[in-house]
């Protein structure tokens, strides 16, 4: 999916629109939603956790536990950095919502946090859920 990039104005910068793939993740961490989706060719399951911005290119860390993956999935689950352009056939449905057992060490996927799905986030995201 090819995707155009509109830039607006904030203050003293410029941000670009966010795709309609960053929308739908948003949605999915707004409602709490499961996401299904092609990345990198492979069939995967999801749900996105901190979702923003590293090096102007739209990121997701997600916690991928059903689906295949080119290094293999652990049956329990798997962190993983998404690239949001990297992304297609992107559907969220309803499900448990899983997030992994433990988050041991800090994030780095995300540079610019714009969304947390934890409410005492670390991170400082830009806006909060529902926003």
């Amino acid at each position: 999916m090819s995707r155009s990039r509109y830039l607006l104005r904030k203050g003293n910068r410029e941000a670009a629109m966010p795709s309609s793939t960053y929308k739908l993740f948003a949605k999915a961490m707004a409602g709490r939603k499961q996401i299904l989706c092609i990345y990198d060719g492979y069939s995967r399951e999801l749900c996105p956790i901190v979702l923003g911005h590293t090096g102007g290119q739209e990121v997701a860390l997600v916690f991928q536990f059903a689906g295949k993956s080119s290094s293999g999935l652990p049956p329990q689950g798997e962190w993983k950095c998404f690239h949001l352009s990297k992304a297609s056939s992107v559907q969220l449905r309803d499900g448990q919502w899983h997030a992994g057992a433990s988050h041991r060490r800090p994030q780095s996927c995300v540079e610019v946090v714009d969304l947390d799905v934890n409410p005492s986030s670390p991170y400082r995201p830009r806006r909060k859920l529902g926003d």
